[in-house]
C-alpha cells in the first residue's frame, strides 16, 4: 500500500533503513493499540499487519470517520503492512451508489490509498450463505417465526433474562427447509429470520440469540436482485473480516458489548484467519453532530444545502468549506487513540486547520462591506508590487491603485468607539501596502447613509512612515475601478449549543446565523483563482474558492475560519 501521489499524501512511511530505526525507538510512546500491534509483530504472532477500514454506504463520511481513516490506514503504513476499505453494503435499502463514490474519493482527498480493489461484504455473500447453513446443521442457528415485536419482547432488558423462542428447539431439518423458504421469496418481510442460537439468560443482551438474516426484497447496488435475504451487520462483519486475513479489527467503544458475539461466530465457523477486535473511543467534538442518520435528516428536511454544506462536518463538507487534509490529519493524531470517551474542544480542530493554512495561503484583500472613497489628490493610477505571502517565497502579486477605492463599512466610525484605530473623520489610517489617507469629508444619502468619504493621500508615506507623527491603524482596501465583484459566504458552527444533542429535538439547537452572504468587491487576481484555492483575505480570515459555484465571471468564496485563534494545545 502506498499513500496517494497527490500533493495531500501522507508523509513516507515506506520501510527504509534511516527511518526504521527511528520507528523501533518510538515505540515506548505508543498509543495502547499501536502497542499491542508491536507487541504482536514481536512475537511473531504476525508477521504482516492487515487492517479495514469498513464504512457502510449509507451516507456520507464524517468528521468521526476520519479518525477511523488515519487510524486504520496510518497503523498499516507505520509498519509496512496492508489496509483494505471494505464497503458493509448489508442494508441496500439504505445504500446508494453516490455513498460508495463519495467514500472513496474522501479517502483518497484524506491522502490515503488502500489495498487493492475496493472490497465488499456483499462479493462474500455466498460464503456467508453457506455458513449459515453450517450453523444450522450444527443446530447454532434457528428460523425464527415470531413477529418483530414478540422478538423485541422476548428478548428481555438490561436486568431481565430473554425467552427462548418457540421456535428455537426445531429441528434441524425443518430449519433448512425454513432458511430456503427465506432465500426463495416464500416469507414477506418480518415474517421470518435466521438467528444464533447462544443464550437467551446471557447477561450481554447481543448474546440472545442475535439476528443473522432476515427478509428484504430490496434491489441491491452490487448484487441486483440476486437475494432477498441479507445478513446482519453483526454477522457479516466479523467473517468478511475473517475471509480478508484481518489481523486487527479496530472499532469504536460502542461495539465492545458486540465482541463475545464477534468471538463466537468465528468460532463456530473455524475461519482459518482469527481477526482480534479491539475498541477506541470515538471522536467527539463540540458543536459538532456526528450521527449519519441526524445528518441525513439535515440533508432531507432541507435545513442544510446537501451533505457537501460547508458546514457540515462530512468530510465532503468539511473540502468544500477549505479544510486541508493536512489538518484534519494532524487533528487526529493530537486527538490521539484512548479507551476514554470525551469531548474535545473544537477550538483544536480549528487551530489544525489554521496552522495548516498559515504558510500555504496566499495573501489578497477582499472588501465584505464595500465604502466608496475617492482620493481627491492621487495624481494618477498606478499598480502596486507586493509579495503573495509574508514569509514564503509565492512571487509577487500585482495591486492597481486609483483614484477611488471602496474599504470596509466597519473600518469607519463618525463616532467611534474607546480604543477605534481605524478612520474617523479628519483622522489618519494606512491603506494596507499603500500611502496613509487623511478623512476630510464624509458623503451622505438624503436618509442620513453614508455614501462616500473624500481623502486625501500622503504622497510621500508610500512604503515608508509619515514624519513627525505616528498612525496607528492600518485597513484593506480593493480598487473601485479593477476590483471584481464576487460572493462571499461567512459560515458560522451549524449549532450554537455545544452539545447539538441536547434535548428533545436537536433542530432547536441550530444557529440561525450560520451563515452570511456578502456581495464583496476583491481583488482582480482572485477572478483567476481556481475552485478549491485557499487564501488569507488579510485581516478578514482564510478563504476558499467555492469547489461547485466559483467561476470567473462570478466568483464564490467560502470562509474557511476567521483568524482568531484563542486555543492553545498543550
Amino acid at each position: 500500500m502506498k499513500p496517494n501521489d497527490a500533493a495531500t499524501a501522507m508523509p513516507d512511511l515506506t520501510p527504509t533503513s534511516s527511518n526504521a530505526p527511528q520507528q523501533q525507538q518510538a515505540q515506548a510512546g505508543l498509543d495502547f493499540i499501536r502497542q499491542i500491534i508491536a507487541d504482536d509483530l514481536a512475537s511473531g504472532k504476525h508477521s504482516q499487519i492487515v487492517s479495514r477500514f469498513p464504512p457502510e454506504p449509507n451516507g456520507y463520511l464524517h468528521l468521526g470517520h476520519v479518525k477511523s481513516i488515519c487510524l486504520n490506514f496510518g497503523v498499516a503504513l507505520e509498519n509496512w503492512g496492508l489496509c483494505n476499505l471494505r464497503l458493509d453494503d448489508t442494508n441496500p435499502s439504505a445504500e446508494k451508489q453516490e455513498y460508495v463514490d463519495n467514500i472513496k474519493n474522501d479517502i483518497h482527498w484524506l491522502g490515503f490509498d488502500w489495498n487493492g480493489e475496493i472490497r465488499y461484504a456483499s462479493s462474500y455473500f455466498d460464503q456467508l450463505y453457506a455458513w449459515a447453513i453450517q450453523l444450522i446443521e450444527q443446530g447454532d442457528a434457528y428460523v425464527d417465526l415470531q413477529t418483530p415485536e414478540q422478538i423485541k419482547l422476548n428478548r428481555g432488558s438490561f436486568t431481565e433474562a430473554g425467552t427462548n423462542s418457540p421456535n428455537r428447539d426445531q429441528s434441524v431439518a425443518e430449519n433448512l427447509k425454513l432458511f430456503e423458504k427465506m432465500r426463495t421469496g416464500g416469507f414477506d418481510e418480518g415474517a421470518a429470520v435466521l438467528r444464533a442460537k447462544v443464550d437467551m439468560t446471557s447477561p450481554n443482551v447481543h448474546l440472545r440469540d442475535p439476528i443473522l438474516y432476515r427478509v428484504l426484497k430490496a434491489h441491491h447496488h452490487q448484487t441486483g436482485d440476486k437475494w432477498c435475504i441479507y445478513p446482519m451487520y453483526d454477522y457479516a462483519h466479523p467473517l468478511s473480516d475473517a475471509i480478508e486475513g484481518i489481523t486487527h479489527s479496530l472499532c469504536t467503544l460502542e461495539f465492545e458489548d458486540h465482541r463475545p458475539f464477534y468471538e463466537w461466530i468465528i468460532a463456530k465457523v473455524d475461519t482459518k484467519a482469527k481477526p482480534r477486535q479491539i475498541e477506541f473511543s470515538r471522536l467527539n467534538v463540540d458543536y459538532t453532530l456526528t450521527s449519519k442518520r441526524k445528518l441525513k435528516k439535515l440533508v432531507d428536511e432541507n435545513v442544510v444545502q446537501g451533505w457537501d454544506d460547508p458546514r457540515m462536518p462530512t468530510v465532503a463538507g468539511m473540502r468544500r468549506r477549505g479544510f486541508t487534509p493536512e489538518g484534519l490529519r494532524d487533528f487526529c493524531q493530537r486527538t490521539g487513540v484512548s479507551k476514554a470517551d470525551g469531548v474535545v474542544d473544537i477550538g483544536l480542530l480549528e487551530f489544525c486547520i489554521r496552522q495548516s493554512l498559515e504558510n500555504t495561503a496566499p495573501r489578497a484583500m477582499a472588501v465584505l462591506n464595500p465604502l466608496k472613497v475617492t482620493l481627491t489628490n492621487l495624481p494618477e493610477s498606478l499598480t502596486l508590487h507586493h509579495s503573495r505571502h509574508p514569509n514564503v517565497d509565492m512571487g509577487e502579486r500585482d495591486i492597481p491603485l486609483s483614484s477611488t477605492i471602496y474599504i470596509d463599512k466597519n473600518d469607519f466610525a463618525e463616532v467611534p468607539p474607546k480604543g477605534f484605530k481605524r478612520l474617523i473623520p479628519d483622522g489618519e489610517v494606512r491603506l494596507r501596502h499603500a500611502y496613509v489617507i487623511k478623512c476630510n469629508e464624509v458623503v451622505k444619502d438624503q436618509n442620513g447613509e453614508i455614501i462616500e468619504l473624500k481623502c486625501t493621500i500622503d504622497p510621500d508615506t508610500l512604503g515608508k512612515n509619515p514624519e513627525g507623527r505616528k498612525v496607528k491603524g492600518v485597513i484593506h482596501w480593493v480598487d473601485s475601478a479593477q476590483g471584481v465583484p464576487a460572493e462571499v459566504r461567512v459560515y458560522e458552527r451549524l449549532f450554537a449549543n455545544a452539545n447539538p444533542e441536547f434535548g428533545d429535538d436537536f433542530l432547536q439547537n441550530l444557529n440561525p446565523d450560520s451563515v452570511k452572504i456578502f456581495q464583496a468587491v476583491v481583488e482582480p487576481s482572485l477572478a483567476q483563482a481556481n475552485t478549491g484555492d485557499r487564501f488569507q483575505f488579510e485581516r478578514e480570515g482564510y478563504f476558499v474558492a467555492d469547489e461547485k459555484d466559483f467561476t470567473t465571471d462570478k466568483p464564490v468564496f467560502n470562509r474557511i475560519l476567521d483568524l482568531r485563534d484563542s486555543y492553545k494545545p498543550s
